[in-house]
């Protein structure tokens, strides 16, 4: 079971409750990418399909621009170049650690600039209104579509992982298949 669970403080406010399930996400995506060697990385496992390295670059890029000066700046900077996140690196073999290692540097600073926001929100940010495309959002709901849209993205990076490293190679992040009644019974007994 990974050590990024959800805490089990019903107390937590909006705002850091979603920042646990942005560190979960986080997390679920990197233990995915962590079992991806640099060849597979860079791998589309079909044609039309984005490679892990070009999801990464894409949600770098969004979380850059998403959360880079939230409540004071539109969303969607004009510096981002959205569609050059979804050009697929091709790099030789050889230079393929140091390039997936750049990626992952933007993908820190995208997760950290998040985090950084996050710090610094309240409660009572929520019903603040923001713009991304220029289209007003609630602090709320604009925190909701990020939840929403990175969700789905580590969802993709999962699945094409798990598909290229195999299931019985597969570490698992949550619970493995089969393993829910035990988990379950244990929960039970220790509450």
């Amino acid at each position: 079971m990974s050590n990024a669970r959800f805490t089990e403080d019903s107390r937590l406010g909006a705002v850091a409750s979603a920042r646990t399930v942005f560190v979960r996400q986080k997390a679920f995506a990197e233990h995915a990418l962590g079992q991806l060697s640099d060849e597979q990385f860079f791998t589309a496992i079909a044609p039309g399909l984005n490679s892990p390295a070009v999801i990464v670059q894409h949600l770098a890029g969004n979380l850059l621009s998403r959360w880079t000066d939230f409540l004071t700046s539109d969303g969607e900077k004009v510096t981002r170049d959205r569609d050059a996140e979804f050009e697929a690196p091709n790099p030789a073999p050889a230079d393929r650690a140091a390039v997936r290692a750049q990626i992952m540097q933007q993908w820190g600073r995208g997760w950290q600039t998040l985090f950084d926001t996050f710090d610094a929100l309240s409660e009572t940010d929520l019903a603040r209104i923001v713009t991304i495309r220029t289209v007003e959002h609630s602090v709320a709901l604009a925190i909701a579509r990020q939840l929403d849209h990175y969700a789905f993205h580590v969802g993709q990076l999962n699945v094409i992982a798990r598909f290229m490293v195999g299931t019985e190679r597969w570490k698992w992040f949550t619970l493995p298949p089969g393993g829910s009644r035990a988990f379950n019974e244990q929960l039970r007994t220790r509450h």
